[in-house]
Formats: structure tokens, sequence, C-alpha cells
């Protein structure tokens, strides 16, 4: 109990220990909440997996072996969070948001679907597109992150990943890699990646090369759906996909340090967001000022929250 005490009395200095995933702040970091954390679960959980929505950012049903659990507070030796809504605004409801990032005042989203794919900027406070560049029809959009002056944006199974200047949409370019896209963050001078598996991948960010994979794992077990990322200081925050559940990861380990439970978010949406069990939660950014802008798949509105003790 002092230990949790100990880390939940830092949780108010968030956004001023932490760095957003654009690496404009990258001396920032959130280890000083998470340091003491022994990543470890009770064995023997009897818990199931968390059932897959019909429609998935990948089509394919879920790994029976996932361990992920429907219940977050089964995890005793996990600092468990929660989420507190500091106010709440406008979402395009027809945008399939796969990621969100604040960088210098301005909030991009990348939307996903064959044919509605798109890379924008949103006014922050009324949540209109102020600007919007489509991807081709056959790509189907994913994560995005901020490179300097650019927009990385990765794609799903097309194996391509776009350049944008931030500033004005343009295409600069793309590259190529091998697999899935998820979620893209930057930490750093290298990128951090999911692929929908139990893996991150480091890559760089001049030419988006391999540096190395890390396996991420609740306490030894595989935690794959890894999906939408944040870069936070030198750990990464990302969606478990189909969950209300985000993780804190120490990306150069794979340990998962933390668990924030967004399901309060549910109640809020419930009745608005219709009856696709697709309109998940997905989409992180770090406001840097103490708070986190979530939102989801076709979700009306986006929050603005801080994380406080479950």
């Amino acid at each position: 109990m002092i230990r949790r005490l100990a880390l939940l009395a830092a949780v108010s200095m968030l956004a001023s220990a932490c760095g957003s995933g654009s690496g404009s702040d990258a001396d920032r970091s959130i280890s000083g909440i998470v340091a003491d954390i022994t990543p470890t679960v009770t064995s023997g959980s009897s818990q199931t997996a968390t059932t897959a929505s019909t429609v998935l950012d990948s089509p394919a049903s879920v790994d029976p072996k996932n361990p992920w659990p429907q219940d977050p507070m089964t995890l005793t030796d996990v600092a468990i969070w929660t989420i507190e809504v500091v106010s709440s605004t406008p979402h395009d409801p027809a945008a399939y948001t796969q990621g969100l990032e604040m960088a210098d005042g301005v909030l991009y989203e990348s939307t996903g679907l064959y044919g509605e794919s798109t890379v924008r900027t949103v006014e922050r406070e009324g949540g209109a597109t102020t600007a919007s560049a489509d991807l081709d029809s056959t790509v189907f959009g994913e994560g995005l992150t901020v490179v300097g002056d650019e927009l990385v944006q990765i794609s799903w199974r097309e194996q391509r990943a776009f350049r944008w200047d931030r500033h004005t949409l343009a295409p600069l370019g793309e590259w190529s890699y091998e697999g899935e896209g998820w979620g893209i963050c930057l930490m750093g001078d290298r990128l951090v990646m999911s692929d929908g598996s139990d893996l991150l991948t480091w890559r760089d960010p001049a030419d988006f090369s391999v540096i190395t994979t890390v396996p991420v794992r609740l306490d030894t077990r595989p935690v794959d759906y890894i999906n939408e990322l944040e870069c936070v200081g030198d750990t990464v925050i990302a969606n478990i996909y189909t969950t209300t559940d985000l993780i804190v990861i120490d990306p150069e380990t794979g340990r998962i340090l933390a668990v924030i439970d967004a399901s309060p978010l549910l109640d809020l949406v419930a009745g608005r967001i219709g009856t696709d069990r697709g309109n998940v939660l997905n989409g992180i950014a770090d406001l840097r000022d103490g708070t986190f802008l979530l939102s989801g798949k076709r979700w009306p509105e986006m929050f603005t929250v801080r994380i406080v003790e479950q």
C-alpha cells in the first residue's frame, strides 16, 4: 500500500514528468511513477481472454491463448489506475480512429477502413476537421506519430508507411516494411511500432529500418492485440484492442508496469456508438498538462482525462 500511494502521488505530475509522442520533450519521463512496480500477476488465474469484436483491425478470431484478463483487478502486483474525466469535446462519429497525436497545439488524427482512411487535423475544442488528406482506397490506415515537421502514418496489411508534411498534409513519400501495422510513436530518436501481436518493434525514423524487437509480457505470458501507442517519456502507453484497458510498458524490456482502466468512458458513450462491436476505445494523445485525450472508433466524443487511483 505504501508503494502504491507513492506511485499515485506522482500521477498528478504526469504531464510535467512525461513527454509527447512527437519527441519534442523527450527529456521528460514518467519513470518515477513506475520505478517501484513489480510487473507480475497472480499465478493460476482462471480469467479468460477478452472476446474480440466482429469487426477487427485483424479479421482473424482472437487467439485463445491471449492472457489478457476480463477484470484487470485480478492483477495483484501491477499498479492499477483508472481515469477521471475532466471534459469532453465533439468528435466526428464517422471517424474510425486509429491514432491521435498532439504537437505544438495541433491535434492530428489517423482514421482507418478501406475507402475511408485519412490523415487529418482536428480542432481541439470543437472537434471539427480542419484539413484532411485521403489514403488510396486500397489502403487501411492505422496509427501515426510526429517526427519533426513530418507525420508518419502506417497501414494495416499494405506494408506502407506514409510521410506527410504536418503543416500542409502534403505527401512527402513513403517507406515499406514487412508485417502488419497497428500503432506507432516516437521515443527520443527511435520509433516504436506495434503489429497486433505481442511484439514492439524499434525502428529508425530516418529510413524505417528495424533496430530490434521486444516481446511484451504480463508476468511471463505474451500479450497480443497491442494497438495504438503513445510514447510517454521512457514508457509506452498502449491500447489493448477490443478492451477498455490501457497498459504502461517498459519498451526496453517489454514488461507491463501498470494498467489504466478506462471503462468509465463506456457509460458516457453508451447508446451513441451503434451496435457495431468494432467501435471500441482507441486513440491516446498526451496533452502535456496533466491530462490525456482519449477517444474511440466512431465515437461522437473525445475525452480529456487524468489518471487517478483505482
